[in-house]
């Protein structure tokens, strides 16, 4: 029940309901959806379970149910982001279990078992290959890593009685959505090369299969340096279809007849930044049409392609943003969210495109008054060019800031740096909206979403793009009179984590800021970084050691002398993305300077905060740090974080 008379109290000091406590407690992460004949099942990521990633199944006329027994977790580390970690085949379940990394089979309510037995092999993407009694996957081997070798990436067959492994594809650094025709005559799949990203450039090939199960008369059928393809799959007649950005938008594209074939061309993004395999945009009903999600300006939408006509239909719900859709029969699963509702497990009828939301990303009942409804904003930044975010107005029915008092503002910066902000309803912007702070999430040049071009901007401008449209968005606010310009502060975790620090060292436009698991130190990244990302910062930085004067010029720590704002820094000490060894320097240098730092360690996490104490202890530090930087007192009941150069 919420107040009927607002209090007066200044931003930043307002009670909220969505507590640290109940964002971990009341919310799990979905993903990696899918469909049998009897049930849904999906993965659930919760940090309350020590972030234990779990299998669940919901039959079609019954409840969910935990598949997953204690002790396991359905994470594969397949380019240390693993995804597609599972394969569903009746009442057997193939999985990668996280501790070990090894491939388990579970029959049933029966415990799992192992099925493979080296903790060096990782394991990924799987299909099952009946006609040959296989599983067909990625594999990753890391039995002869050493200082100067990676690990080896290759598409093998696991013989699903002898556990005898097979490899049916090599030679490339990396491979991706092996895919099996309906008829199991052929086989399609994705493979790069450094010092390409999947989202850089691709070949999509494919091969048939010889009597003794290994693959002949391989041909390459799209793709090039330059063309990044996403997400091969076959129709139910065996046609190829594939994601292709040859006109500058990711959109679909078929190989009938041995031509390639646009299918509803616009516009639009059909595909996605393959940091996680198994990414899905689009599937197939059992009349061969198309369902399909693509996002235009940042906004996610869903359709249906007729499979005669190629004519494209939209369907109407209520999510801006929709991802790993699975389709069979007349059955479509997906994931969607909106402004005002999280991520949830959808089911579609595609008999009567009804709607059923099977589970919620956040159990948390929430007054909507106290939901901050994101709007869209599109700002001018640098060269006379657009940037896009969304901006979220503090909301709190409880409360209302003195007259005259403007709001700080928050500055969100996601990670990848090809990756996206979306408005979907994310507690984590909701816990500083409802305690008074105005957030804006900036979709900065190098976001997905927008387009090629749009991507690109960032090619050879990382540290510089980025942090342009972070502080052009801030300006862009200030100007209209909606935040403080004298209490702007921001953060951002891993590349979102690097451009807050980048904007703190070389702008003054920020008055504090955070940095989760960020770089501070582009060469120590680029000479120790795992295998996926090792060449990745050839395309945002230049190559090196031959940049090596671009690395020094864009990195932090060699310029701390002219940072002027307080720093918090969070940062896991299992790592392998980021090494903590980047966090550690960043602060003893800011130490060094007698300016006010914070630096929270923990000890059981990596790259991405999963387990619930980390994440309730981060959010509840940074409301703590900014509550002493910028002179407020939080609601809160926060155990002190020791601030270096700060009288507390």
């Amino acid at each position: 029940m919420t107040s009927p008379i607002p209090r007066s109290a200044s931003f930043g000091d307002w009670q909220s309901p969505i507590t640290s406590a109940a964002i971990v407690t009341e919310s799990v992460g979905l993903d990696q959806p899918a469909i049998t004949a009897e049930a849904i099942y999906w993965i659930e990521n919760r940090a309350s379970d020590n972030g234990r990633s779990v299998l669940v199944r919901r039959a079609f006329s019954g409840v969910a149910k935990d598949v997953t027994p204690a002790g396991f977790s359905v994470r594969t580390r397949v380019h240390e982001y693993g995804g597609a970690a599972m394969l569903i085949d009746g009442d057997t379940v193939y999985f990668a279990n996280q501790a070990d990394q090894v491939l388990h089979r579970q029959v049933g309510d029966s415990p799992p078992l192992p099925f493979t037995h080296d903790t060096n092999l990782r394991y990924a993407d799987m299909v099952l290959d009946r006609r040959h009694h296989r599983l067909i996957c990625v594999r990753e081997d890391h039995r002869d890593v050493t200082a100067g070798a990676e690990a080896i990436n290759t598409i093998v067959a696991i013989d699903l009685t002898t556990a005898t492994q097979t490899v049916l594809i090599s030679g490339a650094d990396f491979y991706a959505s092996p895919r099996l025709s309906p008829d199991g005559n052929s086989l399609a799949w994705l493979c790069w090369n450094h010092p390409n990203m999947p989202w850089d450039g691709t070949a999509l090939w494919c091969a048939t299969f010889a009597d003794d199960g290994l693959l002949h008369a391989a041909q390459q059928i799209a793709g090039a340096v330059d063309d990044p393809i996403f997400q091969p799959s076959w129709s139910p007649t065996n046609v190829l279809h594939f994601v292709s950005e040859r006109s500058g938008w990711w959109n679909l594209y078929r190989l009938q007849n041995g031509v390639v074939e646009a299918q509803a061309p616009m516009e639009a993004e059909f595909g996605r930044p393959l940091w996680n395999l198994g990414m899905s945009t689009y599937g197939f009903d059992d009349a061969g049409n198309i369902i399909c999600s693509y996002a235009q300006n940042g906004t996610w939408h869903l359709a249906r392609i007729d499979a005669d006509s190629g004519v494209m239909h939209e369907i109407a719900t209520p999510f801006r943003k929709i991802s790993d859709i699975r389709v069979a029969g007349q059955t479509a699963v997906f994931i969607g969210g909106g402004p005002t509702h999280a991520d949830a497990v959808v089911r579609l009828d595609l008999t009567n495109l009804s709607l059923q939301v099977l589970r919620r990303a956040i159990m948390l009942d929430v007054d909507p008054a106290y939901l901050s409804v994101p709007q869209v904003i599109d700002f001018p930044t640098t060269y006379e060019r657009t940037a896009h975010a969304f901006f979220y107005a503090p909301a709190n029915p409880d409360f209302a800031a003195p007259a005259g008092q403007l709001p700080p503002l928050l500055v969100f910066n996601h990670g990848g740096p090809t990756a996206s902000a979306s408005a979907t309803l994310n507690l984590m912007i909701q816990f500083w909206t409802s305690r008074g702070f105005a957030v804006v999430d900036v979709n900065y040049g190098g976001s997905t979403g927008y387009g090629r071009a749009y991507r690109q901007r960032l090619n050879g401008q990382w540290g510089i793009v980025d942090v342009d449209d972070a502080l052009n968005a801030s300006r862009y606010l200030v100007a209209r009179g909606l935040v403080d310009p004298a209490r702007l502060a921001i953060r951002g975790g891993s590349a979102g984590g690097y451009t807050a620090l980048a904007a703190l060292t070389f702008h003054d436009v920020f008055k504090a800021g955070a940095s989760y698991y960020g770089v501070s130190d582009l060469e120590t990244l680029a000479r120790d970084c795992h295998k996926f990302e090792s060449r990745y910062l050839d395309s945002l930085i230049g190559p090196y050691p031959q940049c090596q004067d671009v690395y020094i010029a864009r990195s932090p720590i060699h310029f701390t002398d002219q940072l002027t704002s307080p720093l918090i820094l969070f940062q896991g000490m299992q790592d392998k993305v980021v090494p903590p060894a980047q966090a550690q320097l960043m602060f003893d240098a800011v130490n060094a300077k007698a300016l006010p730092v914070a630096y929270l360690k923990f000890e059981q996490e990596a790259h991405g905060f999963r387990r619930s104490e980390t994440i309730q202890r981060a959010l509840e530090a940074e409301l703590y740090f900014y509550g002493k930087v910028f002179g407020f007192t939080p609601a809160d009941t926060i155990a002190p974080v020791p601030i270096f150069n700060l009288e507390q």
